[in-house]
């Protein structure tokens, strides 16, 4: 069936995108709430323990991350699957994601704990550096959990049960602040923490989503079509080995743009405890507003699957693009946003001048790449959504290892061995311009691929589309 980008439908596609995508909104929100709750918590004790968050929260980020973009092949999978009414097929799917979910978790895990190595060669103060490395062995023990976590999550956003996961999340959030009141600043008796009682209310909160969601998906009705706990099922390795073909593609694709964001983090530490406080905290902001296309870009993944696994790749392409418009709309909201209150939004995470101005300052260049950032993850996650990964892959890879962080370092360290760096170094604002720089390649890259790859599907016999 042919969609028309007609008022009426545009309304109806909104309309059903707004209905996955809002719990999923609020669901994200609250899990970066977290991270503003750890960052402005210890703000509020000293900058060393606020820098020791911002680096440990720097290299648990890009596992975090890496994980779920792995781990988000099952969205997909599912997704199809519902569009085909082949219900028959999902717990199957479940059970081989949680079997992956092991795996990626284990080995998580480990890079996490090996990438703290990194902290001794960032001329760090000796009590950042062992402060930021306690921060990541502690809160390493979450990333299985959350690997399996992430799997139920896509399971249960693509069979259109996106609210539990908004429940759990909010959940997730009150114990994380009430935890760190206890440890951070050692309320009630509770041993004063600091960084580390971050650490510790982040891990006891992953695993605390993973049994919410697993008792969630055994009591509710909207789960018994599709059940995937009626039995014990091994590795069916040839399944497990397609979702890694389908998911390690994603999870490099997410790597890639926030390991270069973690390594600007890592980059800017050198430049004193003032810059990396001001860059976290403007960072951190900019990941909070982000979480709203990404959320619109969680449910074109439903959308887009679905109405392919039903033979209907018109429809696809209709849901690609209304999603997409959604999101960019947003954008030009936040980027107003962010410009008009900057030193607000600063003065809300520190009570530091220095560190209020430095921030205000970095928050100009956050409100330019609202635009490019929600662009490119909406066409990415519409991509996504026609078992397409290895394109946005390169294309990610392109646009910030090949980009953002080569223009960030001349722009902000200004090596003199290279005849067109600056005379002196930019620090933390020129990495900002190559964020920038680096999410509007990949933001026009990415568009003329969904552009390209949706028409030729929706040329295409039903059959062949699918």
């Amino acid at each position: 069936m042919p969609y028309s980008f007609t008022l009426p439908n545009i309304r109806k596609e909104a309309a059903a995108l707004w209905h996955l995508a809002w719990p999923v909104l609020i669901g994200q929100l609250a899990t970066v709430g977290m991270g503003v709750a750890d960052v402005a918590m210890t703000g509020h004790t000293s900058a060393a323990e606020l820098a020791a968050v911002s680096l440990g929260a720097s290299v648990w980020s890009i596992i975090l991350v890496t994980v779920n973009g792995t781990m988000m092949a099952v969205n997909t999978v599912v997704a199809h699957q519902v569009g085909a009414g082949a219900f028959d097929r999902i717990p199957h799917s479940v059970r081989q994601a949680l079997w992956k979910a092991v795996g990626v978790g284990i080995v998580a895990a480990l890079a996490a704990n090996l990438a703290t190595l990194l902290f001794d060669h960032l001329q760090l103060e000796p009590e950042v550096n062992a402060r930021a490395s306690m921060f990541v062995h502690i809160v390493s023990v979450g990333l299985l959990p959350f690997a399996a976590y992430r799997a139920l999550y896509g399971y249960s956003a693509s069979i259109n049960q996106t609210k539990p996961v908004m429940v759990i999340a909010l959940i997730g959030l009150a114990v994380n602040i009430a935890v760190n009141w206890l440890l951070v600043f050692g309320n009630l008796g509770f041993p004063k923490m600091g960084a580390l009682g971050c650490a510790v209310a982040t891990g006891a909160v992953v695993w605390l989503d993973l049994l919410a969601i697993v008792v969630w998906i055994r009591i509710s009705s909207a789960y018994r079509a599709s059940y995937p706990f009626d039995k014990w099922e091994w590795p069916h390795w040839p399944e497990v080995w397609n979702m890694l073909k389908l998911g390690v593609p994603i999870g490099v694709t997410y790597f890639a743009e926030v390991s270069v964001f973690g390594a600007v983090s890592l980059l800017v530490a050198r430049f004193g405890v003032v810059t990396v406080s001001a860059h976290q905290i403007a960072l951190n902001f900019s990941s909070l507003t982000f979480m709203v296309p990404l959320s619109f870009g969680i449910g074109m993944i439903a959308r887009v699957g679905q109405a392919l696994g039903e033979g209907n790749p018109q429809r696809a392409r209709f849901a690609s693009f209304v999603g997409l418009w959604m999101s960019t709309g947003f954008a030009v909201l936040s980027a107003l946003f962010i410009a008009l209150f900057r030193h607000q939004i600063a003065a809300a995470y520190t009570s530091d001048v220095a560190v209020q101005e430095m921030c205000a300052h970095l928050l100009l260049f956050a409100a330019l790449f609202q635009l490019s950032d929600a662009m490119q993850v909406a066409a990415s996650c519409a991509i996504r959504g026609y078992k397409v990964t290895r394109g946005p892959m390169v294309i990610q890879l392109i646009a910030f290892w090949g980009v953002a962080l080569p223009v960030g370092c001349v722009l902000g360290l200004a090596p003199q061995w290279l005849p067109f760096a600056p005379a002196e170094p930019m620090s933390a604002t020129g990495f900002w311009i190559g964020l920038v720089l680096g999410l509007t390649v990949a933001a026009v890259l990415l568009t003329a691929y969904l552009q390209r790859l949706s028409r030729q599907r929706a040329m295409q016999p039903a059959s062949v589309a699918k």
